[in-house]
């Protein structure tokens, strides 16, 4: 393993155990084994780490909506959409620990948001995508066209980064793949 991917998952690690707050760059080194001198040679700010451990070691949003992209017009839309809509949740519910504390840290939260608009990115982009799929589902035919692809995106993203978030403060009744089949079926009709 290389020092760059040993920083960011010294990273992930520490966000895990101690928060955003508690993942100081000097801890972070530490626990990769370097300085934070080289800790900075790989990443230019703390932000750019954060940002490097929410892309390359949560479940990935991207390779998920390009099998459901690559999917349309094939096998049964509601079980693909299903697939993914699990993918989604477990994005969101493993990325909760590093969001909460972006969230929290407004001077963070300023860079992580300079970040994202400079890469033409940010939590938008894969609801813009899904919307997409959906139009694209429906111009074959398998979902209705009354439903709104824009809405039904933004309910069903919505909706798992609102699972991921009760399930750090309570028990939920339904295990995660029947919900997600629940929440495909009440979506897409």
């Amino acid at each position: 393993m290389g020092t760059r991917d040993r920083i960011i998952d010294a990273a992930e690690q520490a966000i895990h155990e101690f928060g955003i707050a508690g993942a100081t760059t000097r801890r972070v080194a530490g626990q990769a084994g370097c300085s934070e001198a080289l800790l900075y040679k790989h990443f230019a700010s703390k932000e750019e780490l954060f940002l490097a451990v929410l892309l390359e070691r949560m479940p990935a949003l991207g390779p998920a909506l390009s099998r459901l992209r690559r999917r349309v017009g094939e096998g049964d839309v509601s079980a693909n959409l299903t697939a993914f809509t699990a993918m989604a949740l477990e994005f969101y519910t493993r990325a909760a620990a590093i969001a909460g504390g972006v969230l929290a840290d407004p001077p963070l939260l300023t860079g992580f948001r300079k970040m994202l608009a400079e890469a033409g990115s940010g939590p938008h982009v894969p609801i813009e995508a899904l919307a997409e799929i959906l139009r694209a589902e429906q111009r074959a035919g398998r979902i209705d066209p009354a439903v709104d692809a824009g809405a039904a995106a933004a309910m069903l993203m919505g909706a798992c980064f609102h699972r991921a978030n009760l399930a750090n403060f309570v028990d939920l009744p339904d295990d995660d793949r029947t919900w997600a089949a629940t929440i495909v079926a009440t979506l897409v009709r």
